[in-house]
């Protein structure tokens, strides 16, 4: 079994949920006793909010550069980085490493794909909707993608910061979700994608008509996948 590098912490609850699922997953598959060997580096999140909200991501390129660097010597085999928005630096910190960065928007590309996909729907934070870092990675894999409108972007990444990212679940943000999510599918999105590891607090499969593609529990599994390989 290869040992998988978490970088963790953005937030913890969604790290967390890395967590249960990677050994989980292991324990179903293995059996026995076995669960999954692990090097988790958790950050204070609060450092990285603040290079985000103020566009300093080079610096949150070095943060998390320096701790993939620090997982590869102490064994890691390959990385995660257990949050969306941050795989906006996801190729500056490859570049820093010799081991394999696991990236989350290529492995739930990869799934929707598998489902003959074609036409999403994406939330996540402000950066993951608006920027191009992560859609231009389902566009390569030859999907089309629709975003919420700009009061409706804020809205869900209001929601993440001031209410997911700090163990809040309100049902009445849940069901303003699943409004824009049913505007979506009126626009002609086959699926939606919980680009932001926090969302799968909120929403779940059995919550909406579309198809709910939770990208924490994608690429979770995918990790497993590579460390059993």
């Amino acid at each position: 079994m290869k040992t998988i590098g978490m970088i963790g912490g953005m937030s913890p609850e969604s790290t967390m949920t890395y967590y249960k699922i990677i050994n989980d997953e292991i324990k179903e598959r293995l059996g026995g006793f076995h669960s999954a060997k692990i090097l988790l580096y958790s950050v204070d999140f609060s450092e990285i909010e603040v290079c985000q909200s103020k566009g300093m991501w080079d610096e949150t390129a070095k943060i998390l550069g320096d701790i993939a660097i620090k997982l590869e010597q102490a064994g890691a085999d390959f990385i995660l980085i257990c949050t969306n928005t941050m795989h906006k630096v996801a190729d500056q910190v490859q570049d820093m490493i010799h081991i394999p960065l696991l990236h989350i928007a290529e492995a739930t590309a990869k799934e929707l794909v598998k489902n003959d996909i074609q036409k999403v729907a994406l939330l996540g934070t402000k950066y993951t909707m608006q920027q191009d870092f992560y859609k231009d990675k389902l566009i390569q894999a030859g999907l089309s993608v629709i975003i919420p409108e700009e009061t409706e972007m804020q809205f869900i990444n209001e929601v993440i910061f001031q209410e997911l990212c700090k163990g809040i679940i309100s049902e009445k943000s849940k069901q303003e979700y699943l409004v824009i999510i049913k505007g979506l599918q009126e626009k002609g999105a086959q699926a939606v994608i919980l680009g932001c590891t926090e969302i799968g607090m909120l929403i779940q499969k059995e919550d909406t008509e579309l198809p709910v593609f939770d990208t924490a529990v994608i690429h979770a599994n995918h990790a497993v996948e590579l460390a059993l390989v």
